[in-house]
């Protein structure tokens, strides 16, 4: 079965033909580790494990790489405003090391509560610095730098395909802005590779260089750190949309520029997760939420997972607690309704195959999750499938989904709860109403909930 995948670089949906048969080299841009990591952010984590997982439901072997930024990020990417790293750590009053494996650590933690793959390969950009002066030189060599106010530039001029990605327009207000904010540029959209010189003084972070010692820039360390894991070719680049006119942009002229070929085939991009008037939750504007923060208001991880499934991954998404609502909801009816099966049959050996190949058509669609889950939705509500066809089909689906509904256990009531339902029938019998609904308030905090319906009563765990 093709898979189809919607190509940022020719705006189309593409048939994917991989460079080595039966292998996918896939890099994501990671965290720049200078605080949590919010829920925006996240969602680009989460897509990037929906298109890892559809490549591996499809038999796929995945070679996946991610970056973490630990230098060079400045608040501004266009080279502008205070590297990040230094930013966090005068906002805690700790070194920027402290910083870096603070939140690393925590963004590895997110990472597993929202049941995300670990990569083959998770690199840090500070363990890294010797390949990236190393693909400078190879630049430099080829003729596509220049040096001024003691840093290295990149000379967008020299590439006639310079914006390719973005498309952008080099429109004069922009360029005439850019030149402004640094003057040693020669053109306004080159950038900066190596750092010997900022007008923030006493960088914490430093190394000696063939330029004299420094930091990089930015987008250099996802060009060196993705060639020197996945080779100077490889099939697919993923990340938020905002990469797009800079960082993305950046990153291909300059490794195109080192390599003299094209670099990646296949670029992704997840949409923007927004609040309120459509505005992009960041950091930088004080808007975000983590996902601690759903979970000490009462959510599940895998709500927030769901939530983000239920809306395909190149739409803009408007984050709302009723929406989340609407999740946490479904996945207590899912969770329900997958304790009642396994009360009534373990799974069965063979899944329905049109409905496995419904959502197998689904998913291979450019990762149409939305349609998924309504295959997975057909699939509860079915009143032809038995119980075992049914959770045999669930497994699979899971492979993708990963909600964590395979590893639903069938509702087994201890026996305390029950003795407290029975006591709780007879109080109801006498019309003891105040001792009933005690008793109902007594099961609910042990977890359980009680159901009244024509033939008594069910009971089930919350």
């Amino acid at each position: 079965m093709d898979i189809r995948l919607n190509n940022t670089m020719s705006r189309e949906k593409e048939v994917f033909k991989p460079l080595t048969a039966g292998e996918v080299k896939l890099y994501t841009c990671g965290l720049t580790v200078y605080n949590y990591a919010h829920i925006g952010n996240l969602r680009a984590y989460i897509f990037a494990d929906t298109l890892k997982r559809m490549f591996l439901f499809n038999g796929y072997k995945v070679n996946h790489v991610m970056n973490i930024t630990d230098v060079g990020h400045l608040t501004g990417d266009e080279d502008e405003g205070e590297d990040k790293m230094e930013a966090g750590a005068r906002r805690e009053g700790k070194t920027v090391w402290e910083i870096v494996d603070f939140y690393t650590k925590a963004f590895f933690k997110d990472l597993e509560r929202l049941r995300i793959l670990f990569p083959t390969t998770t690199c840090r950009a500070t363990e890294h610095v010797s390949d990236m002066i190393e693909m400078i030189k190879k630049i430099e060599a080829n003729g596509y730098t220049y040096i001024a106010g003691g840093n290295v530039y990149f000379d967008t001029s020299k590439l006639p395909d310079y914006g390719k990605l973005a498309r952008l327009q080099l429109d004069e207000d922009r360029m005439r802005s850019r030149v402004e904010s640094d003057p040693y540029k020669r053109n306004p959209f080159d950038f900066v590779l190596w750092f010997t010189r900022y007008k923030y003084t006493n960088h914490a972070m430093q190394w000696d260089s063939p330029w004299g010692r420094g930091f990089p820039g930015w987008h250099i360390e996802c060009s060196a750190m993705s060639s020197k894991y996945l080779g100077e070719r490889f099939d697919i680049h993923t990340g938020g949309i905002d990469h797009i006119p800079i960082h993305h942009t950046n990153e291909i002229a300059q490794s195109e520029a080192a390599f003299g070929h094209e670099w990646v085939n296949y670029w992704l991009h997840s949409e923007f997760l927004v609040i309120g008037e459509g505005e992009k939750m960041s950091k930088s504007l004080g808007n975000f939420i983590t996902l601690q923060t759903l979970i000490d208001m009462g959510y599940d991880p895998m709500d927030y997972r769901y939530y983000l499934l239920g809306a395909h991954y190149r739409k803009q998404l408007a984050f709302t607690f009723e929406a989340l609502d609407g999740a946490r909801n479904a996945m207590k009816r899912l969770k329900i309704s997958i304790a009642e099966l396994k009360e009534i049959q373990s799974p069965s050996a063979v899944a329905d195959p049109e409905l496995l190949e419904e959502f197998h058509e689904a998913i291979n669609d450019d990762l149409n999750t939305p349609k998924a889950l309504a295959v997975l939705w057909k699939v509860i509500d079915s009143e032809d499938l038995s119980a075992g066809e049914k959770l045999a089909l669930i497994e699979q689906f899971e492979r993708v989904l990963a909600l964590g509904l395979a590893e639903v256990e069938s509702d087994t009531i201890p026996g305390e709860i029950e003795e407290l339902a029975l006591q709780r029938k007879q109080a109801r019998k006498d019309r003891n109403w105040k001792r009933a609904d005690e008793l109902r308030e007594l099961i609910s905090e042990k977890g359980y909930e009680i159901l009244d319906d024509r033939d008594g009563y069910k009971i089930r765990k919350k």
